[in-house]
């Protein structure tokens, strides 16, 4: 559909834009940094869904002075006639209507990732301002809106330099009266513009942020067999990757899938719908799952990898076949369900046989198409299968143990009286004696305390039966109460918050790196349910008249400057240091305390961070600590 077909009649309405501002969470999932950056992937979604019906190749998304963003496109330009019915330019329609858009009939978009056709409204009626500038029919047309109210009619302000130019630019100010912060973060958009340029190989994306004068070009003509080697860039790998594309011609849903195993023991499926990233999953991750564990287990009897049990038991289980494994799957369907408005779940129940059914033809074809490839992921998969039969006969140790212990609970534990799930808290803490101190400052009845001895192992680097069998990752397991891997079960969780409470010096931030493998390796669901949380002890006491504690350099000069002349400064080296009124008061009382949740904002960013830096990439960890250093608190 050309752009002069995609006109104001291809604009359905369903209704107005009201209660967007009254309950903007229910829209964009929070008021706070996710929500911001939701306005930019919902302008985003719109060329993107050009790019997906094959009229915009470029995007450019500019972080500004002012405070503003835009996204601009050079797709077909919203229409700017007056609709059908009611005879206002389609572009305010679209812009002030909720539930407007070319989306609902399937003459516009065949494929598209906005389809709650909420997106660009929503932008609109939470910024106090937004200017939406087109190019089409050779004129350049713009219109003003505040806070969803149309401010100017549209109006003609120039001609393109080429009559076939067209695009679309939206410039939006968010509203300080709807966000808790304003500030675009470079980092956060980074992530999301990459994995899109991945998704849609060839698109180019332009990111620039005109306030710390950066700029980036995402552009992948490899598309997800770039995306595979790129998320696996710092591990082991054991073959070039897999690729295949099929198609359902009679529901019009077509999949793309790349995978590539390697060394380690951990499984990374990313899951994508028309682009949106499906952080939870859904049924085509559910269909992917089920063909890989039918093919290879098919694979490997027909090769007689693997063999008859003497109980009869000779299947390869999911977990098997999955360790190791990193899949991109990149589903395009024509009528997505998603759960929710922040879309991180698809729910068509039809795609889930679709895909297991595109998937096992796929692969078992390319199995018998690449006999090397194949044996090398049905070894892994029998790897697997061997540690997994070890680390459960681990894993009843570990509860035969724990029954045993007194109470079933390891005797260092100095649990807290109240059995609340709600009120309770862990600190997890380094060392006997911070452990001792802190027993001693805590409220016993809601505060436990879990003393470390020493460094736990770095569980990046460890299989699970070696983990299983170590005594301070036990004591931490058992104490937690939630079991891990298959056997993990949140609703025998013992403590509502879990708090890792390590020095401020290089000791205790590796002590609290180690302990963040441990939980996105084997318990990540208590870091997505808002479970994990640092303590953040400070660094500085200054006394002038009363004490005050802060927690960093650039805090300290604040408060002397404040302050004036003759202070006392004295800094902490560690928790062991401070009497147990100061640790009470500054790292353990909820009125007073610092704490930070801790919360995986990009699944396949943190996975690679965590291989780089716990892992055996020396190269990209000596990389990463030199770019970030100038953000490290450094302990001199």
């Amino acid at each position: 559909m050309s752009a002069k077909d995609y006109g104001a009649e291809s604009i359905k309405v369903l209704e107005g834009l009201e209660g967007v501002r009254k309950r903007p969470a229910m829209y964009i999932g929070s008021t706070g940094k996710d929500g911001l950056h939701h306005l930019v992937y919902e302008a985003v979604d719109n060329s993107v869904d050009e790019a997906l019906a094959g009229y915009c190749k470029n995007i450019t998304i500019t972080i500004k002075k002012d405070g503003s963003c835009s996204v601009e496109d050079d797709g077909r330009g919203i229409p700017v006639e007056p609709h059908p019915i009611l005879k206002i330019p389609a572009v305010e329609v679209a812009l002030t209507r909720l539930h407007a858009g070319g989306k609902f009939d399937k003459k516009s978009y065949m494929i598209s990732g906005g389809l709650h056709g909420v997106g660009i409204s929503c932008v609109n009626a939470l910024s106090k301002k937004l200017i939406v500038e087109i190019k089409r029919d050779g004129n350049i047309y713009s219109m003003e809106f505040s806070r969803g109210i149309t401010q100017t009619k549209l109006k003609t302000i120039g001609k393109t330099k080429d009559k076939d130019e067209t695009g679309t630019t939206v410039t939006f100010f968010p509203d300080e009266e709807i966000f808790s912060t304003l500030t675009f973060d470079y980092k956060i958009l980074e992530t999301r513009l990459r994995e899109i340029a991945f998704l849609n190989a060839g698109l180019k994306i332009n990111l620039v942020d005109e306030i710390k004068d950066k700029k980036e070009i995402f552009q992948y003509h490899g598309g997800l067999v770039e995306f595979v080697k790129w998320i696996n860039g710092s591990k082991e790998i054991i073959h070039k990757p897999v690729y295949f594309k099929r198609e359902d011609k009679e529901s019009g849903t077509s999949i793309e899938v790349a995978v590539q195993y390697n060394s380690s023991y951990n499984e990374n499926i990313f899951g994508f719908v028309n682009t949106i990233n499906t952080v939870e999953g859904g049924t085509h991750v559910a269909g992917f799952k089920t063909a890989l564990t039918r093919v290879i287990n098919d694979y490997a009897k027909k090769k007689n990898i693997l063999k008859p049990s003497k109980n009869g038991d000779s299947s390869l289980s999911g977990d098997d076949v999955r360790e190791g494994l990193t899949v991109i799957i990149s589903l395009k369907i024509p009528n997505p369900q998603f759960e929710g408005q922040t879309k991180t779940k698809l729910g068509n129940s039809e795609i889930k046989g679709q895909v297991d059914s595109m998937v096992t033809a796929a692969l078992a074809e390319y199995f018998e198409e690449n006999p090397a490839v194949a044996k090398k992921i049905a070894d892994k998969a029998m790897e697997a299968a061997r540690a997994r039969l070890a680390a459960k006969k681990a894993k009843e140790l570990v509860r035969r143990k724990s029954a045993f212990s007194l109470g079933g609970l390891p005797g260092k534990l100095a649990d807290c009286s109240s059995k609340k799930n709600e009120d309770s808290e862990l600190y997890i803490v380094e060392g006997e004696s911070a452990g001792g101190s802190a027993k001693q400052a805590r409220n016993k009845e809601i505060q436990a305390i879990l003393p470390l001895k020493g460094k736990i192992l770095n569980i990046e680097k460890a299989n699970p039966t070696k983990a299983l069998g170590s005594e301070e990752i036990t004591n931490l397991i058992t104490a937690i109460g939630t079991g891990v891997g298959e056997s993990f079960d949140a609703t025998k969780l013992r403590y509502n918050k879990i708090i890792i409470m390590t020095d401020a010096d290089v000791d205790g931030e590796h002590i609290k790196t180690l302990l963040l493998t441990f939980f996105f390796r084997y318990m990540p669901q208590l870091i997505d349910n808002g479970n994990i949380y640092a303590a953040v002890p400070p660094l500085f006491k200054v006394r002038k008249n009363k004490d005050h504690y802060v927690h960093s350099e650039a805090e300290l000069k604040k408060l002397v400057d404040k302050l004036g002349g003759n202070v006392v400064v004295n800094r902490f080296k560690g928790l062991g240091e401070m009497s147990l009124d100061q640790l009470w008061d500054t790292t353990m009382n909820p009125k007073t305390r610092k704490i930070k949740k801790v919360y995986v904002e990009d699944a396949v960013e943190a996975d690679q961070t965590f291989s780089m830096l716990m892992g055996d990439d020396v190269q990209g960890r000596k990389d990463f600590i030199a770019e970030n250093a100038k953000e490290a608190n450094l302990d001199i």
